[in-house]
């Protein structure tokens, strides 16, 4: 049996019932003082928050640098933590208002990015697209999204929280998270009608159909 509260050997929660009281430990250790609970928090949930800033944002890089910002807005207003909802459903909150953010700050300014140096993007792209091509188009469709829905669509449709795990992550009426899945999920299903008939798009994890309601595996449970 393992005991109340460990780690398991890649960070994240060994149990269900304790988790959120081994990380709300965690917190008030980092607020006493230990320098590594903090981090010790992170690993645990890591796997979920990247993948909650990677599709809603769309991008690496970017989903990184939010990840970052909100990990250490996090590590420096932890004493705003109020326990009126688990940790993780507050780790999510502050992961989702970066990246929606973000998202919102370069859809004012758009850009086209350039390769680095001739001749580089065209062969890792060919190469990308060669393995991930339907992933790629599940991306490319979610990004169409208006932010709010696509956050929405993120947290219920592939991380498999519920409907009111997602209000409080988003601070918004159940209702609201309704409507907004209901709206993206009508969207996605005029971009995305085609894969269908797609033999592969069932094996496809990185993006899983929306609507489907399974989580991502890598990134474990809900929070």
């Amino acid at each position: 049996m393992t005991a109340k509260g460990a780690e398991g050997g890649d960070g994240r929660p060994s149990g269900t019932d304790d988790g959120d009281a081994r990380d709300r430990e965690l917190l008030a250790a980092h607020l006493a003082g230990d320098g590594d609970a903090f981090g010790r928090l992170v690993l645990r949930h890591q796997g979920r928050l990247w993948a909650v800033a990677l599709r809603t944002i769309g991008e690496r890089e970017a989903a990184a640098d939010a990840l970052q910002d909100a990990l250490l807005s996090a590590y420096r207003k932890a004493d705003t933590y109020r326990g009126e909802a688990r940790v993780t459903t507050w780790l999510h909150r502050i992961v989702v208002n970066a990246c929606l953010d973000r998202v919102r700050r370069e859809a004012a300014r758009p850009t086209v990015p350039l390769p680095d140096r001739e001749g580089a993007e065209p062969v890792e792209l060919r190469d990308r697209l060669a393995d991930r091509e339907t992933a790629l188009e599940v991306e490319a469709a979610l990004a169409t999204l208006v932010p709010d829905q696509r956050a929405a669509i993120v947290l219920v449709d592939l991380q498999g929280l519920s409907v009111e795990e997602a209000a409080a992550v988003l601070q918004v009426p159940t209702g609201t998270v309704k409507s907004r899945c209901s709206r993206g999920r009508a969207r996605l299903a005029l971009s995305l009608g085609h894969l269908r008939n797609r033999p592969d798009a069932a094996s496809v994890r990185a993006g899983a159909a929306p609507g489907s309601g399974a989580p991502d595996e890598q990134a474990g449970g809900r929070p």
